[in-house]
């Protein structure tokens, strides 16, 4: 069989900084904040993450692609990231349950890729330079080209992504005992498969909801999602969090949910030199002295100087790494959120009991307001 040489591929850093590589995926020029993630499994679900709207991802494991795409391995309705950074980028698959090679996936929603590229010496970089936007093209164009299209590529910092990725009408899933609202500021399906799993009825709300209409459907508990963007750049949904707080109904924030919860409550919200990105990432339990390994999508977290500013907001977890504030809870209501992943998929499932004490709260609740 005649040797076909590969398209050559190109990736601009808003530093200036040029990696060559090979195209992968759909042909042609995608934007997005660069961002990596160090988990060694779970590429598909990590690609359909709603978290990572508006980011260029790299996998930092060198091998991507290698068991194929699978129908049920999906954390949304497609691949949500912008484009895709790789080492070595594998367009046949050995897995018997696959039904299509990740290349094909890629094509199917229209994902640009970049193979062959030195995906460590271009983590160390970002690492070092810190979160910025990218270019890659598979197209015949110029470096100055590119350099001058990325130029149209907004911050990540003030923008609002939710309505990219949120549900438009409410829906149901499950029929259990316990009733929970979720506000989808781009909910990951496992957290919903999480909460039916725990016998409950699980309505999902556009992240444009207001208070009043939730309410309206009595719900026992309230779930905050974990979603893409500023969180600060939400002002709606923080006044709406503001209401689902002081209601007394229990609720749980998740990544996004918990950022949005955290500036309801007159905390402040600040950009990561570089995110949180993986399944591996170490969490002390502050109430209980425990570790957990997490799984984790952020670049933004709280501001651990700006609890000054309510003191009935506790710290009630930390990341081990860094030291940034991981989990918060309100003194005296059943409100509570983590800035990483207990669903965890892909990841390890050590954090999934505070589903467990969700629900836990909202039984006794029931229980006082009966």
């Amino acid at each position: 069989m005649k040797y076909t040489p590969k398209k050559a591929a190109k990736l601009v850093l808003e530093d200036g900084t040029v990696f060559h590589g090979t195209a992968a995926g759909l042909i042609g020029t995608t934007t997005g904040e660069i961002a990596f993630n160090t988990g060694m499994t779970g590429y598909q679900e990590v690609f359909t993450d709603p978290s990572y709207y508006g980011q260029v991802l790299i996998m930092n494991t060198a091998h991507i692609g290698n068991y194929g795409t699978c129908e049920d391995e999906v954390e949304s309705d497609g691949m949500k990231i912008k484009g895709m950074i790789i080492k070595k980028f594998s367009e046949t698959y050995s897995r018997p349950r696959a039904n299509m090679s990740l290349d094909e996936y890629c094509k199917k929603d229209s994902i640009v890729a970049i193979a062959d590229v030195d995906t460590r010496a271009l983590v160390r970089h970002i690492r070092n330079q810190g979160a910025q936007n990218c270019i890659i093209s598979s197209e015949d164009k110029s470096d100055e080209q590119l350099k001058e299209e990325l130029k149209a590529c907004p911050s990540m910092e003030g923008l609002e992504l939710s309505s990219k990725v949120s549900c438009t009408e409410p829906y149901i899933e499950g029929a259990g005992t316990h009733k929970i609202a979720l506000l989808d500021l781009g909910v990951k399906k496992n957290i919903i498969r999480c909460l039916v799993e725990r016998n409950c009825t699980v309505k999902v709300f556009p992240y444009n909801t207001s208070f009043d209409e939730m309410m309206a459907w009595e719900p026992d508990g309230f779930m905050l999602s974990n979603g893409p963007g500023d969180p600060s750049a939400m002002p709606e949904q923080i006044e709406t969090v503001k209401k689902i707080a002081d209601s007394g109904v229990p609720t749980f924030g998740i990544c996004l949910g918990h950022q949005i919860l955290a500036l309801s409550q007159g905390l402040t919200t600040k950009k990561m030199h570089n995110g949180h990105r993986g399944i591996n990432h170490p969490i002390k339990n502050l109430l209980t002295g425990k570790g957990e390994i997490t799984s984790q999508n952020h670049g933004f977290v709280v501001d651990r100087d700006s609890f000054s500013n309510n003191p009935k907001v506790k710290e009630t977890h930390v990341h081990l790494n860094d030291e940034t504030v991981a989990g918060i809870a309100i003194e005296g209501k059943e409100v509570f959120s983590v800035q990483y992943h207990p669903e965890a998929s892909a990841g390890p499932h050590d954090s999934r009991y505070l589903f467990d004490e969700f629900i836990e709260k909202i039984v006794k609740n029931v229980k006082q307001t009966a």
